[in-house]
């Protein structure tokens, strides 16, 4: 074995490091498991209140609950006005001004509701033993819609009925299993249900997709969003991909369908349209529709357009196409409408105007566009991200905002203005006497002279003369930016709490910096990105308090990617890799991944095809694993089916038999992200343990 490593070897004992925790008045893994954590958002038909929950999570009992809360919209205090063992959701306030919402308190998710303060409680209904989601009211609460699930395929114990307890699965087509889930032969459907005098669902629920295999709303992310009434209550907008199989594989056609309650009808809205048609959403008067939008069949990651529908002319129209740069603050870049990619888009109350979403520059911000098209404008700067936002009343919103030295809370926005009045402060006590780093938003030349956007984070009380260990973060996606959001794992300001700087760069192939950018990733994983992560840590390394002898390399999915590919051509710069669910080996991984349609775009077409994408050459980290000489934690979830374990194992192996120090850390019931408590404190310690070996042998936390 070459004696460099067993050099290395010696420092890194199996048994577990003592390490020096972060001092009491900075981030820990616990501490972040202590705070309320914001979720939903409705604003009563008055504008006065708004209604919202708070998860909390208890460590010890390895789960969290939900409770409502509630907030004058013109500021006041906050109202806790549930507190169950079991938690609560799918918040809509009805036309009388009362709340309704969605419990399993009784052993099955059912509606109940309740007064504005919290009085009055009462079950509305008795649905059968999988009870309900994604319930919405109609306008005149004349009818629910919600979804089911339904059986939609035999299972193994269907065909073979003597055979109880056979556990197999039998297997003809693709897509049996997706992110982090098995086909359970069964489809979520829509159903529609009236409502009674006595605010009670009557008769039963009838299925808009009888006989249908396929899922509303998409799987397994979709959620209410992607439903809607319109404003008379007696149509449904609703979303699928009515795909099966390799299909829906290879596909990311989904449509927005329109279900006439009257005459039992569905239309195809969106008929025509290659890519993802999602988040329906009816004008006030109910004569055109609008919904996000991507054009490219196969690109996940395209650009959201906004539609909108007429339905006397039945003509489509992406409003954000005919608008042009004028609408945006040139200060930020010249980026022209077809370049923003929308989100959470929401009528005024005259249906004139639409707001929306969009990353641009590192941030989520606000936007309005007449619902003709025309002059964007923008509303919000760059200093936080709004994440979420619902109307309220004229020219005000509530948001839901976030930095990246601050956790989510509702804020009041002035859409005239942009200016923002806080209404909550979720973590008040939880956070107090904390201390957060300076983060500092730079610009860095790329290696093809361009000015890419770079977040540093630095440690409390970070002192210039000192030198200090420093990470280059990884994002992962490919194309999920990083704005001014906060993450329970990958969160900067804890590791900052761990004595390191944190060294962000928006590479190429992350949105918010226009077309060219974005896209520039497809086909191209180790070229251009890969240079943007090197620049951004060569620039930032020239400050007099970078310790270039500790410095690390650490990222989750793409971000593993690039970890496994740097550790092949980093030249030195780095003294440790941290890669989690990351792809090593893209030969193996395209037939095993389960969306092929993300795969084929984004590595360029098959290993097999006649002249392979040099993706599967010239990009791939298994291919430069000859060249491995530092020490690597590779961490995989067993359930994460978009990056199946066997990326994990193929990476290990290949360390551990070319005697490079490492350790695997498996977590076989989590998926793509860790969503249990334990497990995520448990990484968060493997994780930060593992630094302190190799970056600072001395366990020691620098302060």
């Amino acid at each position: 074995m070459n004696k460099l490593f067993l050099g290395a070897l010696a420092l890194l004992p199996l048994a577990a490091a003592a390490q020096t925790p972060p001092p009491s008045s900075v981030l820990t893994p616990e501490k972040l498991w202590q705070l309320g954590r914001l979720g939903e958002m409705q604003v009563s038909p008055d504008g006065k209140t708004v209604a919202y929950t708070v998860t909390k999570y208890n460590l010890a009992e390895n789960k969290g609950n939900a409770d409502i809360w509630t907030v004058p919209v013109a500021g006041g205090q906050p109202k806790k006005i549930t507190d169950t063992p079991g938690s609560e959701n799918t918040l809509n306030w009805r036309p009388d001004g009362k709340l309704t919402f969605i419990s399993g308190e009784s052993g099955t998710d059912q509606l109940y509701v309740m007064s504005a303060d919290g009085t009055g409680k009462a079950k509305l209904s008795d649905f059968p033993d999988q009870g309900l989601s994604n319930l919405k009211y109609a306008p005149k609460a004349n009818f629910i819609l919600y979804t089911q699930d339904v059986k939609s395929s035999p299972t193994t114990l269907d065909m073979f009925p003597d055979l109880p307890k056979a556990d197999a699965k039998i297997i003809d087509d693709l897509n049996y299993r997706h992110w982090n889930v098995w086909d359970d032969h069964l489809a979520s459907h829509v159903f529609f249900q009236p409502i009674a005098a006595d605010g009670k669902p009557e008769g039963y629920g009838k299925d808009l997709m009888p006989g249908e295999k396929f899922d509303s709303p998409l799987m397994p992310d979709g959620g209410s969003e992607q439903l809607a009434f319109s404003p008379d209550g007696y149509r449904i907008a609703y979303t699928s991909r009515k795909f099966t199989g390799r299909a829906e594989a290879e596909s990311t056609n989904s449509d927005i369908y329109l279900y006439n309650i009257h005459n039992q009808q569905t239309v195809n809205l969106s008929e025509g349209l290659g890519g993802y048609d999602t988040e329906p959403a009816f004008s006030p008067d109910g004569k055109q529709v609008a919904w996000l939008s991507m054009a490219t069949p196969g690109f996940e990651s395209d650009r959201n357009g906004i539609v909108v529908y007429d339905f006397a002319s039945k003509k489509r129209v992406d409003i954000l196409l005919k608008s042009f740069m004028e609408g945006l603050d040139k200060r930020l870049g010249q980026f022209d409408a077809a370049q923003l990619s929308a989100a959470n888009i929401r009528w005024s109350s005259d249906g004139k105007t639409l707001y929306f979403l969009s990353v641009l520059i590192g941030a989520e911000r606000l936007f309005e566009v007449p619902a003709t098209g025309g002059k964007i404008r923008q509303i919000t700067d760059i200093k936080q991200n709004y994440n979420a936002f619902e109307l309220v009343g004229k020219g005000q919103a509530v948001a839901n905002r976030t930095t990246l030295s601050a956790f989510a809370d509702i804020v009041r926005l002035d859409l005239k203005t942009g200016k923002e009045t806080p209404l909550t402060a979720i973590n008040q006590q939880e956070l107090a006497g904390i201390k957060f780093g300076k983060v500092e938003d730079r610009r860095v030349t790329t290696t093809d002279n361009k000015q890419m956007q770079v977040y540093v984070i630095y440690p409390p009380d970070f002192d210039p003369a000192r030198k200090y260990p420093t990470l280059l973060y990884c994002q992962g996606g490919p194309q999920s930016p990083i704005t001014q959001s906060q993450s329970y794992r990958w969160n900067f300001q804890l590791m900052a709490a761990n004595g390191y700087i944190i060294v962000a760069p928006n590479r190429r192939g992350l949105p918010g910096f226009g077309r060219e950018w974005n896209d520039a990733i497809s086909g191209d994983w180790g070229g251009q990105p890969i240079k943007d992560y090197l620049s951004a840590i060569d620039a930032v390394s020239k400050e007099p308090f970078v310790d270039k002898n500790r410095r690390g390399c650490v990222g989750a999915s793409y971000g593993g990617y690039s970890v496994y590919y740097l550790a092949g051509h980093h030249e030195g710069r780095f003294k440790t890799f941290i890669a989690h669910d990351g792809l090593y080996n893209l030969t193996s991984w395209y037939p095993s991944t389960e969306e092929m349609f993300f795969a084929k775009h984004d590595m360029g077409g098959a290993p097999w095809d006649a002249t392979p994408n040099k993706s599967y050459q010239e990009f791939n980290p298994q291919m430069f694993a000859k060249n491995w000489d530092t020490p690597i934690l590779v961490i995989q979830g067993g359930k994460d089916f978009r990056v199946p374990e066997g990326q994990a194992m193929e990476a290990f192996g290949t360390a551990q038999l070319r005697g490079i120090p490492s350790r695997f850390l498996y977590l076989p019931n989590e998926g793509h992200w860790v969503m249990k408590p334990q497990n995520s404190v448990l990484w968060q310690r493997v994780f930060f343990e593992w630094l302190g070996r190799t970056l600072k042998p001395d366990g020691t936390v620098a302060k």
